[in-house]
C-alpha cells in the first residue's frame, strides 16, 4: 500500500515516514499543499494522510482541488484544528477521517487500516507468468 504524508512540520514527517514504512507501508512525503497538488496529479495512492495548515496551499483546499480533478484517493487529515467545527468541514470536504494531534499512533495506524479496508486500491493487479 502506498500512502502520500503532507505535513510542514519535518520532524513529525519524519516521524510518521518513519513509522508508516516500519508497519509495511511505501511512504512518500512532502512538506506543502502545493507540492502534494503536484504530485497527486500525476501519482496514485492508496490513501494520503494531509495536515490543515501547511504553506502555499492549505489542506483543506488542496482536498477540494483533487475531489474537483476525480481523484477520490482516501485522505485522513491529521490536524491540531480541534474544534468539532474543524472536523465537520473537513469531513463535509470529503476527508475519509479526521485526527486530531497529538495522536497515538497506534490510533493512526488503526484509522489507517480502517481506511485502506473500506476503500480497497482501484488499480489492478497484474501478474506475469515467465515462460
Amino acid at each position: 500500500m502506498r500512502i502520500l504524508i503532507a505535513e510542514d512540520e519535518k520532524d513529525l514527517n519524519h516521524i510518521l515516514v518513519q513509522k508508516l514504512t516500519q508497519d509495511g507501508y511505501s511512504v512518500d512525503n512532502c512538506y506543502d499543499g502545493q507540492e502534494a497538488m503536484d504530485i497527486l496529479t500525476y501519482t496514485k495512492y492508496d490513501a494520503v494522510i494531509l495536515d490543515i495548515m501547511m504553506p502555499n496551499m492549505d489542506g483543506l483546499t488542496l482536498l477540494h482541488r483533487i475531489r474537483e480533478l476525480g481523484i477520490r484517493t482516501p485522505v485522513l487529515f491529521l490536524t491540531a484544528r480541534d474544534s468539532i467545527d474543524d472536523r465537520v468541514e473537513g469531513l463535509d470536504a470529503g476527508a475519509s477521517d479526521y485526527l486530531v494531534k497529538p495522536f497515538s499512533f497506534k490510533e493512526l495506524l488503526a484509522r489507517i487500516r480502517v481506511m485502506l479496508r473500506e476503500h480497497p486500491s482501484q488499480a489492478p493487479s497484474i501478474f506475469y507468468r515467465l515462460a
